[in-house]
């Protein structure tokens, strides 16, 4: 069993910068690869970026690659999300989740965490 919460989202400029954190917790928690999804009002939920275990394997979706850099720190139990640049287009809840392999796909992921959003204005 594996418990997330994300942490540090919140009301920023555009142009501005934001470091998601999702706290992890959980038997063999170091084996789990992570993954960052995000929803924005009335839309679907959608992939933005996953990492393996090891961080050797990463992936982004277009629409934030060059701008958002995920990283972890397995000895914190912790997955990062860096975003820089931020546009009015990234308004959404950040999502993290925890699976066995770094897919771009939701459900390949079997925890998810409750949520943080992130706002960015004009």
């Amino acid at each position: 069993q594996v418990q997330l919460v994300e942490s540090g989202g919140g009301l920023v400029q555009a142009g501005a910068s934001l470091k998601l954190s999702c706290a992890a917790s959980g038997r063999t928690l170091s084996s789990y690869s992570m993954g960052w999804f995000r929803q924005a009002p009335g839309k679907e939920r959608e992939f933005v970026a996953a990492i393996s275990w090891s961080g050797g394997t990463i992936y982004y979706a277009d629409s934030v690659k060059g701008r958002f850099t995920i990283s972890r720190d397995n000895a914190k139990s912790t997955v990062y999300l860096q975003m820089n640049s931020l546009k009015p287009e990234d308004t959404a809840v950040y999502y993290c989740a925890a699976g066995l392999v770094p897919a771009t796909s939701g459900p390949l992921y079997r925890y998810w965490g409750q949520g943080t959003q992130v706002t960015v204005s004009s």
